[in-house]
């Protein structure tokens, strides 16, 4: 006790260059949040931001110099490079060396001069930090995210019980419905393949983690209404549409685009609000919020759906549901309605994949009256809400683009590109990012079979005019380095951007689009306990067709700490990847009859039988191309 007592006398700042030292590591990340334990005053020490800040810059840095070892010489503020190194063509060997000895000199920087030291630390901190002015970021929570352990967990997967089998029920789509604003509970909605809606519990607040809060009755979402013919599985929800549920956490409703057909439904009660027609089969949704219109795109065009006037034709549709259940026969009624059209917005080209609301400049939670529409065609298309249907622009991408997001932070290509090699000075990154008006949008899509990420630099020019257009001030495109295969979803995390592949992995990048910051692959649901021959061949692991972020306000506002998950959705089950060291759930885990110890035996011998099997065919395998290569030919056709 005397110790520690004699400890928390000391001052703030003295406590913290000594747990910071960069150049005698005297402690290391993991022994300070040991050290978070031992009192309150150690931890909202330990818990400096600017502590974790510069642990975040110095892991970056070095994995930076690792990266660009062979490329181009890093400038000082003075246009100098630090090594003082000549880049004259033709001196062949000699620039070699005089790259190396740059580059280890930037390794330690502590053989500068004390003065020259500290104010290459502080303009190299201000080229690499990827927050923006106002932004408020947690920087303990960054270090976690961006070098803690992953775990990957599995939701409760829904069953059908059909006598004394059970099968497991397909997952069609997911979103995130936050009940209260002030609390931490979270849950993932989705419809079933079976017709119904399904809730889980993300948070683990009312019940265990990951498993189903509620589920109801099914055959609610369904093209001609509940009561129909369950076994017409055509008339249920999709699964080629990926955006195909939106919440409103206000009014605590779920809009389901099932065929043609726009469901409402009630979070609270599970039960239909509202069942509202459309020309074409829905392909996709935009995010639903109190204060806007939803935003659906069909196969030919995009409508605005008011949401807010459900209210009065609730019993207008009621009697007319009622009407369809007794004849059993379709509803045809808005074909003969004499009331005119909604206004919609055609397009030359079908395929709509993602639509997004743009919010306001610095401000994400309020929305601008900006609609971005993406998908199976080269050009991202603009609208304004307030001339809807007129187009009021578009973006050239080139690719089939498949999710958008956005960042109200400007973004310029030829800064970031000279701020990812640390070569502007304090004053021309201030600059670059205290650009008023501007926003970012961030797209992701399929190039030629690659995976593309692109990011556009967008500026609503001068704000004395009501109507200002947005402009495309910058334009960055990653097709090289993102994926191999074609990227499937996008969000932001953190001061990161997140994606999702093809190929099973997720990716986070700084917000450059560039820099890969780490990476991780999701796996498979099933658990592993009976290898199969087939099981390590490319594309037997479970992909990320959809990604969310979990984070929740607290109480005041806060960010909680390791509060940012981010839920998947595979097409068929959900799953959480969550930053901590205890191992991630299985949906085995949510099985209630524990299995007798006659099960267990037989289950293990059948294990064991199957693992000799595939032993046998192995050893076959190799045999086969082994007389092969000895020019035996095939020998099963006798060649």
């Amino acid at each position: 006790m005397v110790g520690s007592s004699r400890l928390e006398n000391l001052p703030d700042e003295i406590f913290l260059n000594i747990i910071s030292c960069e150049f005698h590591h005297f402690l290391e990340a993991r022994d300070v949040v040991i050290l978070q334990s031992l009192s309150k005053h150690f931890l909202g020490l330990c818990r400096d931001g600017n502590f974790w800040r510069n642990k975040c810059l110095s892991a970056s840095v070095r994995e930076r110099i690792r990266l660009y070892r062979l490329g181009s010489d890093w400038v000082d503020e003075d246009g100098a490079t630090l090594s003082g190194a000549s880049t004259t063509l033709g001196q062949g060997s000699l620039i070699e060396d005089q790259n190396e000895v740059h580059w280890s000199r930037l390794e330690s920087i502590s053989q500068l001069s004390t003065k020259r030291r500290k104010r290459e630390q502080i303009r190299i901190a201000a080229n690499w930090d990827p927050t923006f002015p106002n932004e408020k970021a947690n920087w303990y929570n960054e270090y976690i995210q961006r070098h803690g352990p992953i775990a990957v967990s599995w939701f409760e997967q829904p069953q059908i019980q059909n006598g004394a089998l059970r099968g497991q029920i397909d997952v069609s789509g997911a979103a995130l419905y936050s009940p209260s604003s002030s609390g931490n509970e979270l849950f993932a909605v989705s419809p079933l393949e079976d017709g119904s809606v399904c809730l889980w519990d993300v948070k683990g607040t009312r019940c265990k983690r990951g498993s189903i809060l509620s589920k109801s009755n099914p055959g609610i979402l369904c093209a001609d209404g509940p009561g129909a013919d369950l076994s017409r599985r055509s008339k249920m929800i999709s699964t080629g549409v990926t955006e195909c549920v939106s919440v409103d956490n206000k009014k605590h409703m779920a809009f389901f685009a099932v065929q043609s057909r726009l469901i409402e439904v009630d979070l609270q009660t599970l039960q239909v609000m509202g069942n509202h027609p459309f020309e074409w089969s829905i392909t996709t949704l935009s995010a639903a919020d109190p204060g806007v219109p939803l935003t659906v795109g069909t196969i030919h065009g995009l409508h605005l759906h008011d949401f807010r006037a459900r209210v009065k034709r609730r019993d207008e549709y009621q009697m007319r549901l009622e009407a369809v259940r007794k004849n059993g026969h379709r509803d045809f009624s808005h074909v003969l309605d004499p009331r005119p059209l909604d206004p919609y917005a055609s397009l030359a080209q079908s395929g709509p994949q993602s639509i997004l609301h743009l919010e306001r400049s610095g401000d994400s939670s309020q929305l601008s009256d900006d609609i971005f529409v993406a998908g199976r065609f080269s050009n991202i298309l603009h609208y304004d809400r307030r001339m809807f249907p007129a187009i009021r622009g578009s973006i050239h991408s080139g690719a089939k683009l498949c999710g958008l997001t956005s960042l109200p932070y400007p973004f310029s290509s030829l800064n970031s590109d000279l701020r990812r090699r640390f070569q502007l000075s304090e004053e021309q990154v201030e600059k670059a990012k205290s650009v008023t008006g501007g926003r970012t949008l961030i797209a992701c899509g399929e190039y030629n079979t690659k995976g593309s990420l692109e990011l556009y630099g967008l500026s609503s020019g001068s704000n004395s005019i009501p109507q200002s257009r947005v402009i495309q001030e910058s334009t960055m495109k990653n097709r090289q380095a993102a994926s191999q295969s074609k990227l499937l979803s996008v969000i932001n995390h953190g001061t990161r951007i997140v994606f999702s592949d093809g190929q099973g992995y997720m990716k986070w990048v700084e917000r450059d689009g560039f820099t890969e910051v780490r990476r991780h692959k999701i796996g498979k649901s099933e658990t592993l306990a009976l290898r199969s021959l087939f099981g390590s061949m490319p594309g037997s692991d479970d992909i990320a067709r959809k990604i969310l972020s979990t984070r929740t306000a607290g109480q005041d506002g806060e960010v909680r700490v390791n509060d940012d998950d981010i839920l998947f959705w595979t097409g068929e089950k959900l799953g959480l990847l969550s930053f901590s060291s205890k191992p991630g759930s299985s949906p085995e885990d949510f099985n209630e009859n524990p299995r007798t110890p006659e099960e267990v035996a037989t289950e293990e011998e059948e294990q064991m039988y199957h693992e000799r099997m595939r032993l046998a065919l192995e050893r076959q395998a190799r045999d086969v191309r082994f007389v092969q290569n000895l020019g035996a030919g095939n020998i099963h056709s006798g060649i």
